[in-house]
């Protein structure tokens, strides 16, 4: 049957705590036991548990209480203090004023030489520790199938890098027969050689609950392992063997799915902030390049030729040109012309048309050009302008004389230089034009053809 009566929390602590701390035999109380979950925190006080005959006893020993630095995990003290009762978390605790040691437990001393022997093995040496993958595609889990470890680390991955595939091989991982599970889970593993890296998990516990984890057994199949393995076991105080053996320890389970996994936002951010650096490097490339090319096109421009002036230089040159070529045409029709008449000054016909004339002998065509060279009587022809004369040589004057006058001329007929030719025949008689007794008449001869640098001329 209900009270009728309903108290509160605070009265009902309250209460708890005025009954322990009013009780003589709880408030002056001298127990031994065994050190676990020792926890010093920042300000100096020391939190821990007294076990022994698998009980256990909260207990706080504050900052410089006496024997403090006795204080160590698995050590066997004595421990002298009062019980109270703290509302907040609801817990009894035994407040310790002074502590003695009196021995380590078995258990402690046990996990002492264990981790001195591997230790001296070289499993714990952190040369040996492999890196883990950066992007798993499967991840063994190792560890019991119905805690809360299994969800929280299906939790951590699926928010982190939901692409990565979990395979959970359950385990028990506390008692007699947990370390053999352990073992053989990390085996079939790596036999299988799908997981990218391997999870050993656990929750908190006493020292005799996370046994399992510092037997050799565990120890050396961590250490045998192909895969890389990470433990999260028990809490941050927490320190086993598979922590010290595995190639990444973590504080907690979570922890340990952390580790084993990429931060799936972190990665976005990475792409998008690559992209972004990408697209701004892109950009000031192309500003760059667009830059560049507005200042070459104005070197260009400023570098390209005036096509007006260039046309304009063309037409004053053509023009000089024009002008040039009808100068020396000129010139050249100036120059024609002088020697033109040069060579009209030097023509033999023009001389003959003065007034001279060109004597020849019939016999070897000769020119004469002393009366010595003619005896008298020899056949001569005679050529002027206007034609050609026959003549016959008669006897020289006496030098200083003169012809009389009335003198019959030497010829009786002129002919034309075209009525003569190499066939012409002596073909009748010659008559004086005026006096018949005055020169016998003679037949004509033959006259021979005209020198070849008169033929032009005739």
């Amino acid at each position: 049957m209900l009270s009728p009566v309903v108290y509160s929390v605070k009265d009902v602590a309250g209460y708890l705590k005025e009954k322990l701390e009013s009780d003589k035999l709880l408030s002056n109380l001298t127990v031994q036991g065994e050190i676990a979950n020792l926890r010093t925190v920042a300000s100096g006080h020391s939190y821990f548990s007294l076990r022994g005959d698998g009980n256990s006893i909260r207990c706080v020993m504050f900052r410089g209480r006496a024997g403090q630095e006795y204080l160590e995990s698995g050590q066997e003290v004595l421990v002298g203090g009062t019980f109270t009762f703290y509302g907040p978390s609801g817990e009894a605790n035994l407040q310790v004023a002074a502590a003695l040691p009196v021995g380590s437990g078995a258990l402690a001393l046990e996990l002492v030489r264990l981790r001195q022997q591997l230790e001296s093995e070289g499993l714990f040496d952190p040369s040996r520790k492999r890196p883990l993958p950066e992007f798993p595609g499967v991840i063994g889990v190792v560890t019991s199938p119905s805690g809360a470890v299994w969800q929280d680390i299906q939790n951590v991955v699926s928010r982190r890098f939901p692409i990565a595939e979990l395979r959970l091989f359950p385990t028990a991982v506390q008692g007699e027969r947990a370390a053999g599970q352990i073992a053989a889970a990390i085996s079939r593993l790596n036999d299988e050689g799908t997981a990218d890296v391997i999870i050993v998990a656990r929750g908190g516990g006493s020292l005799e609950d996370l046994w399992c984890f510092n037997t050799e057994e565990v120890g050396r199949s961590i250490f045998a392992s192909g895969i890389p393995v990470v433990s999260g076991i028990g809490h941050e105080t927490d320190h086993t063997i598979a922590d010290d053996v595995a190639d990444r320890r973590a504080p907690t389970p979570s922890a340990a799915a952390e580790l084993a996994t990429p931060d799936r936002l972190q990665l976005l951010s990475n792409i998008l902030g690559g992209l972004q650096q990408s697209e701004s490097a892109m950009t000031n490339r192309i500003a760059r390049l667009r830059n560049s090319c507005a200042l070459t096109n104005q070197r260009l421009v400023r570098s390209a030729p005036d096509v007006g002036s260039r046309h304009r230089q063309v037409d004053d040159l053509a023009d000089r040109s024009a002008t040039t070529l009808s100068r020396r045409i000129d010139l050249k029709k100036r120059e024609i012309v002088t020697l033109g008449a040069r060579l009209n000054t030097l023509d033999p016909a023009a001389t003959l048309r003065r007034g001279f004339a060109v004597v020849n002998r019939y016999q070897n065509a000769a020119v004469v050009t002393d009366p010595g060279q003619v005896p008298p009587g020899d056949l001569l022809y005679i050529t002027v302008a206007g034609g050609t004369l026959d003549a016959t040589a008669a006897t020289p004057l006496p030098e200083g004389s003169s012809p009389e006058k009335g003198l019959a001329p030497a010829v009786a007929r002129i002919e034309p230089p075209s009525a003569t030719s190499d066939s012409d025949n002596l073909a009748g008689e010659r008559t004086t034009p005026s006096d018949d007794s005055a020169r016998p008449i003679r037949r004509r001869r033959t006259r021979p053809n005209p020198p070849p640098a008169m033929r032009p001329l005739l």
